[in-house]
């Protein structure tokens, strides 16, 4: 799989109730005996949904109606969920096909026509069903509950919650607990338009009790998810000081800090967040940050015991898709595949186990197994790693077809992209890092100069050293290439960007060393980057 930022990182275990009695954690690697239970996602509604926060929480009470509690139904006929989803994309994808050969049109088209694929068209606040809805209230506890987020039942979820606060609209916590699930849903739906009704959900809940630190670490979420990485920090630190133990605030500022490359404060955010909270959510960052200062071995231990003590399918799920990951990254497909079964075995739908099975599928040489994995995937989940993954089997494939196939998801990925800034995301380094190699190269070099202007990151930093190589401008880029490598981040596509880099410049010793160091690491990070790694390191072996 990728390297991991915000957007590609399989959605993780969210953050229940803080314990009263938190029990402490230890100076070593984090404890396991507390695995935390799993954050979902809801459908949320469209653009043009009532603003959540209007009015005063007297105003909200006099109005006691159910205008502005969330509904179900969308204006296309459809339930809003992701029940119809492979039709829509599929609409989607034959606009793609019709409007190859006219570029501008085809964007302009095909992000509309995606946002209306995630969609399911605008979903309404206000209800299917009339006042009441004809659903006994539910608790706030029922409404979105632990079971409904392990097991991943998104429309569960949101049926439970819009009947909860018809019943209820003052409830506060609700609200945040929507806002979240909106944040979620967007993420792993890869549907940005979820994010402004995330926002609004949010600040409703703000405005029943302000300051409540639940709603606080939802604002931090989604200005994580939105990659607003200083208004993710700030957030958590609001949150956190109302309560030191919220969980999700505690992990959103182990993100920011790692998104922000202040890597040395990442870890010490995460030994904080395992004495405070030790559980699933804590671990796994804390073997990520461990991962990128080059420890694999910590991470690989920390993610093993933690899998170990996890017993929630969706724990399970997502702490084996993690080491099937790390193992990747390493070159270990055959434990890499295992551990993605396993997560497969708990939850045979989720999606970042699919798509970290077929890349390892890919890098096996099962293509053909890889191409049906990637295709499941993006029907459900058109976001940009897995979109451009499978433009470069196809076009690896070279079959009759393939290379119009290929275009297509690049254009998609133009398409998500636009879609993303619409939703308030910033997306330029995921706008870099594919443009680089399939698309316009000028604007991503513009995207990833933005990118770092914002942020210092390894991430960042590759992408602006790939951008700059493919304009012809190698001397410049070379100092980001060696940046994006200076922490011993393990890294195969990282290492095959240097070398790249390095022979533009005429460094060919450190250019051999750094592609040979790609292949030996991982020789099947990515099917088109591989071969022209080897081609290039043959040439080099050749002039010796």
């Amino acid at each position: 799989m990728p390297p991991r930022t915000t957007d590609s990182t399989p959605g993780r275990p969210g953050d229940g109730p803080p314990s009263p009695d938190p029990e402490a954690g230890t100076d070593g690697p984090p404890s396991t005996e507390r695995p935390g239970g799993a954050a979902g996602g809801t459908p949320g509604g469209a653009a043009g949904t009532p603003d959540l926060a209007d009015g005063t929480p007297d105003a909200e009470a006099e109005r006691g109606g159910t205008e502005d509690v969330p509904g179900t139904e969308g204006t296309d006929g459809t339930d809003g969920t992701g029940a119809d989803a492979g039709r829509r994309v599929e609409v989607v994808r034959r606009a793609a096909e019709r409007g190859r050969r006219w570029r501008a049109a085809h964007l302009a088209g095909c992000a509309a026509l995606l946002a209306v694929a995630l969609t399911g068209g605008a979903v309404a606040f206000g209800g299917a069903g009339g006042e009441g809805g004809g659903a006994a209230p539910v608790s706030a506890a029922g409404a979105l509950s632990p079971g409904d987020l392990a097991r991943g039942d998104l429309d569960a979820g949101i049926a439970s919650l819009q009947r909860h606060l018809r019943a209820q609209p003052r409830d506060f916590g609700s609200w945040a607990t929507l806002g979240v699930a909106y944040v979620e849903q967007a993420r792993t739906k890869g549907d940005p338009s979820r994010y402004p009704q995330a926002e609004r959900a949010l600040r409703r809940s703000l405005s029943l009790r302000p300051g409540n630190d639940q709603a606080l670490a939802g604002r931090a979420a989604l200005a994580a998810a939105r990659h607003d990485f200083p208004g993710a920090l700030a957030q958590a630190a609001r949150a956190l000081r109302q309560n030191p133990y919220n969980e999700r605030a505690l992990c959103t500022r182990i993100d920011a800090l790692v998104e922000l490359g202040r890597y040395d404060d990442a870890a010490e955010a995460a030994r904080a967040a395992d004495d405070k909270r030790p559980g699933v959510p804590v671990f796994t960052r804390y073997a990520y940050v461990h991962e990128l200062r080059g420890d694999v071995r910590t991470a690989r231990e920390v993610l093993r015991r933690a899998l170990d003590a996890a017993s929630a399918p969706s724990d399970v799920a997502y702490v084996a898709t993690a080491l099937g990951q790390l193992n990747w990254n390493q070159g270990e497909y055959d434990s890499a595949l295992g551990h993605y079964a396993r997560a497969l075995a708990a939850d045979d739908e989720y999606l970042p186990a699919l798509e970290g099975r077929a890349r390892a599928q890919a890098a096996r040489g099962d293509r053909a197994a890889a191409v049906r994995g990637l295709e499941q995937v993006v029907a459900r989940s058109p976001l940009p790693g897995p979109l451009v993954a499978l433009g470069e089997l196809y076009e690896d494939r070279g079959g009759d077809g393939d290379r119009a196939r290929a275009g297509d998801q690049y254009a998609l990925v133009d398409a998500w992209t636009s879609l993303a800034r619409a939703g308030g995301v910033n997306a330029d380094l995921d706008a870099a890092l594919a443009a680089a190699d399939h698309g316009d190269r000028e604007a991503a070099l513009r995207a990833a100069r933005a990118e770092w202007d914002r942020r210092h990151s390894v991430h960042t930093a590759d992408a602006l050293a790939w951008a700059l190589h493919v304009n012809g401008r190698d001397e410049e880029a070379l100092p980001y290439a060696r940046r994006a490598t200076s922490t011993g981040y393990r890294n195969a596509a990282f290492l095959y960007h240097r070398g790249i880099i390095e022979r533009a410049t005429g460094n060919e010793g450190a250019a051999r060393t750094h592609l040979k160091a790609a292949l030996d690491l991982n020789p099947g990070f990515s099917p088109l980057g591989a071969r022209e790694a080897r081609t290039a390191l043959d040439d080099l072996e050749g002039n010796r």
